[in-house]
């Protein structure tokens, strides 16, 4: 099966940055051609599916580098915070009353917010409990990911439903690779996923870098988001989080570190050196007051940097992510072209490829690549007048989920339209109100409002 992309503005975020007018053709999951006037000679072609998108503006397909979808359904519930306290008082006891069908429930949440702003692939954090949920779901809705069961086997202060004897941990993530790495064509592949340092003892540390490295996947785990968890690392550890994790394995090529906001100059310099890819999460570092990473810094250091959304903190806009990425580190700054339009956008392309590590197949529009890419109209009151502008600067500062119109992955329309094509909106909606307010009864946790609590 051939469809025709026609007449599209293509931000292609190849290796020279090109923005054309331009066909894009795709055959089954790939992109053929990125070419101006294809459409003709694609017409004559028997097969081929011609969607017109003259006016509208092509990107690749964001790419989440860390994400917590199980928090979805707890967006709202965990507010003004400082991170141990949102840990210890909301997030894991809410994570602990999930069932299997409450954190599929999260997940297909948050995979609609993720579909309909143009998002196609993401790297999961998980939970500790019902992984094979998220698993289901995305295997079912049709994104992309790394996605692992969160591993926990220390911390009084964890429900203990969800601090773990390390051999059951291991032994579960061990069942989980075998039945979900590289499932879905390869469309679902598995990341080892200790959460952090304080809530891992080093021997589940240990054991969870080597079976990553056997198996030759990538590691995923937190690092230095908040000072008073830096202060834990090292009460523990002797030695700051960086460079603790780095001197026992926790760096390098295979590794995505998530937030990296407090770093000194040596941690820095071995986050660049080792290739380790930094996850940048701005609208959860500031809302929870953790601070400002250094992105413009590390990228100017030749640091691999990426963009996530983190977990349940109040949206899942890609493209917004985007934006505030920008505008924070000219804030931090002082410096109006600190990160500038299209270093931001690599963030959420070209950074979460490497990231996953599939930089041949994802991150830019190229003949070879897989067809995971968005589609905006960007003739909306908040995005024009467009005369004049740069169209990557329009998408990066302008443009939210409400621009998207098409979602594609692997050659597949999840999102066509403004319509959703592998879930249902209603559904999915109400399931959610429902399983959420069943969820925190089950845990007996109280909701910060009584409004609309039956």
């Amino acid at each position: 099966m051939k469809t025709l992309l026609a007449d599209g503005l293509v931000i292609t975020m190849d290796k020279d940055r090109r923005v054309l007018r331009a066909d894009i053709l795709v055959e089954d999951d790939r992109i053929v051609s990125v070419e101006p006037h294809a459409e003709e000679r694609a017409r004559r072609e028997e097969d081929v599916d011609v969607v017109n998108l003259r006016g509208m503006t092509v990107i690749p397909g964001l790419v989440q580098a860390h994400m917590h979808v199980t928090q979805a359904l707890f967006r709202g519930l965990c507010d003004d915070l400082a991170l141990m306290e949102w840990l210890r008082e909301r997030t894991w006891p809410m994570e602990a009353s999930h069932t299997m069908e409450s954190n599929a429930a999260s997940a297909r949440l948050a995979a609609m917010e993720l579909i309909r702003g143009g998002t196609t692939s993401l790297i999961d954090m998980g939970t500790t409990l019902h992984e094979d949920a998220v698993f289901e779901v995305m295997a079912e809705v049709g994104l992309r990911g790394l996605f692992g069961k969160c591993m926990m086997d220390l911390g009084d202060d964890l429900p203990a439903l969800m601090r773990e004897k390390t051999a059951d941990c291991l032994r579960e993530t061990e069942r989980l690779i075998r039945r979900w790495h590289m499932a879905e064509n390869g469309r679902l592949r598995y990341a080892v996923a200790p959460r952090f340092v304080p809530s891992c003892s080093e021997s589940l540390l240990f054991s969870a870098r080597d079976l990553a490295r056997q198996n030759g996947l990538r590691l995923h785990t937190h690092a230095s988001e908040n000072l008073s968890e830096i202060a834990l690392v090292e009460a523990r550890c002797g030695e700051r989080n960086v460079r603790y994790l780095d001197r026992i394995g926790y760096t390098g090529e295979d590794v995505i570190l998530a937030h990296c906001v407090w770093l000194n100059e040596e941690e820095k310099r071995l986050l660049a050196d080792t290739g380790t890819h930094v996850a940048h999460c701005p609208s959860s570092n500031t809302k929870m007051s953790s601070g400002f990473a250094p992105v413009a810094e590390l990228k100017s250091m030749g640091a691999s940097v990426a963009l996530g959304l983190d977990g349940a903190h109040d949206h899942m806009d890609g493209l917004l992510e985007i934006r505030q990425a920008s505008i924070l580190q000219k804030a931090l700054l002082r410096d109006p072209k600190a990160l500038p339009a299209m270093e931001a956008l690599e963030l959420a392309t070209l950074g979460g490829a490497a990231a996953m590590g599939q930089s041949d197949d994802l991150g830019s529009l190229e003949p070879g690549k897989k067809a995971d890419l968005a589609v905006l109209d960007m003739d909306m009151p908040h995005s024009l007048p467009a005369w004049g502008r740069d169209p990557v600067q329009r998408v990066v500062y302008q443009a939210t989920r409400e621009n998207v119109v098409h979602t594609m992955v692997d050659g597949k329309f999840l999102y066509k339209d403004r319509a959703f094509l592998t879930l249902d909106p209603k559904k999915t909606l109400a399931d959610a109100e429902r399983l959420c307010a069943a969820t925190m009864r089950r845990g007996n946790i109280p909701p910060t409002s009584s409004f609309f609590c039956d």
